[in-house]
């Protein structure tokens, strides 16, 4: 069957609008289930057995899902093609108590999620999006910040004629992790009326305006259905308000938040959906995960058993005599492109790259042999075996591909989900998207890197 190919502008566009709609994970996988459910897949749930050619996905807690094309090949005799990205990006996440009152404004308390520099939050325009959970179990949906009619919401900061005393201070010490709260609703309850005339009590501040907080209780009962302390069952997420944009005269770059890293998941998701109507001799899969920027913990991370339980299910479906044993043997004999992003050279910044091993803007997804910090510490270190076999069918496509390394060693370092899936026994390699600003609340890519990465991923699977 001819190959499906769609241009590189076709293939920004259909990612910009993805990029704008995915502001969360939950928002993420929403969306990926509805294009793999709109290109033929269906829940795993609803197949007795699996047979090649079939398209099949399984999700886990509306964070975490990985789809496959069943190959010709039994998965416990040849294991899968994964290529496998991640869809949270670090921003900030409302406490379990969140409402408090201070100085006449009414504030959500907010804690970290993810690598930030706290300073790139402040006064700008920040959007709310999560979900409530009741205690009879139904939920309430919030997407708050990035319609034109929507509100926003703002971290405020020193303006710099009274910030003498902030300057002295470094980048991590001069805004304390515990203020970086955003403001929620600035209603106040007029003072009293007095006898005495009106401006007696100007200097007053018993009389000063005050944040209503009981008011913005009762904003959230009538406009939500919910109670505060609904709240506690919450997951509120705050992230930058704004549509991607398009960078530069030549529009070659594109501008947004969560790049890092669903500029890699998107590829992958694409990449299969394109290729869902050929049958392949391996099945191909794809895994978009929850948790990687906080070291993939938890039931939705790669830490967790989901990965090998959605295998033993595909087995499950195609082997009468199914073993643990065949899991174990199907993942040693699977391979991965761990779909997670890099950094691209900075002329601002030349000092922190390696020389000659620096991943530049327009020169296609960057695959990197190892990651983690100064003794690859977290690295995975994928053998050279493999490493070739992505070469030649990364030139057999005239993919436009590069090798780099994450940066200088003793500069700092990163790692991806590829340990956690390399301890399985698979040949696992980093490949992705050099960006710009990696981890800050606007990130850049390049839309030819973006294509690239596409073409890199669909090479893959379908080889």
């Amino acid at each position: 069957m001819k190959k499906k190919q769609i241009s590189e502008a076709e293939y920004s566009a259909e990612y910009m609008r993805y990029l704008g709609i995915a502001k969360t994970e939950r928002r993420s996988y929403a969306e990926s289930v509805r294009l793999l459910e709109e290109g033929g897949f269906r829940d795993i749930s609803s197949f007795k057995t699996l047979k090649a050619g079939d398209k099949v996905y399984r999700g886990y807690e509306g964070r975490t899902v990985m789809a496959c094309v069943i190959g010709r090949k039994p998965v416990a005799e040849a294991g899968l093609k994964v290529v496998g990205g991640h869809t949270d990006a670090p921003r900030l996440d409302l406490k379990p108590r969140p409402v408090y009152e201070k100085g006449g404004l009414v504030y959500f308390d907010c804690h970290i999620y993810g690598g930030i520099k706290k300073y790139q939050w402040l006064v700008r325009p920040l959007a709310l999006y999560g979900t409530i959970v009741r205690k009879d179990g139904t939920r309430v949906d919030v997407a708050i910040g990035d319609k034109p009619s929507d509100p926003v919401f703002l971290i405020s900061d020193i303006l710099p004629h009274l910030g003498y005393d902030q300057a002295k201070k470094n980048r991590d010490e001069f805004f304390p992790a515990e203020d970086l709260d955003v403001i929620a609703w600035a209603g106040y309850t007029k003072p009293d009326a007095k006898k005495k005339g009106k401006d007696d009590d100007a200097d007053d501040p018993a009389a000063a305006p005050k944040g209503d907080r009981r008011a913005f209780v009762e904003f959230l009962k009538k406009t939500y259905k919910v109670e505060e302390e609904d709240l506690m069952s919450a997951e509120l997420e705050i992230v930058p308000a704004g549509m991607p944009r398009e960078v530069g005269f030549d529009r070659s770059l594109i501008a947004g938040y969560g790049h890092d890293d669903r500029v890699c998941s998107f590829a992958g998701l694409k990449a299969l959906l394109d290729a869902a109507d050929e049958v392949p001799d391996v099945t191909a899969s794809i895994l978009m995960c929850d948790k990687e920027e906080i070291g993939s913990m938890g039931s939705t991370g790669m830490q967790s058993s989901f990965f090998e339980n959605t295998v033993a299910e595909l087995i499950d479906r195609q082997t009468k005599d199914a073993r643990d044993i065949h899991t174990r043997r199907a993942l040693e004999r699977s391979s991965m492109l761990s779909a997670d992003v890099t950094a691209a050279y900075d002329p601002h910044f030349p000092d922190v790259n390696s020389t000659g091993n620096a991943a530049y803007l327009h020169r296609g997804p960057a695959a990197s042999k190892y990651t983690g910090g100064t003794s690859k510490s977290g690295s995975s270190d994928c053998g050279p075996e493999f490493v070739a076999e992505i070469r030649k069918i990364m030139d057999a496509e005239k993919v436009v591909w590069q090798m780099a390394e994450l940066g200088k060693m003793e500069k700092g370092g990163g790692g991806t989900i590829a340990q956690y899936m390399s301890r399985f026994g698979m040949k696992v390699l980093d490949m992705g998207t050099p960006l710009l600003n990696m981890h800050a609340p606007c990130e850049v890519a390049s839309k030819s890197d973006c294509y690239q990465t596409y073409r890199a991923y669909s090479a893959y699977l379908r080889s």
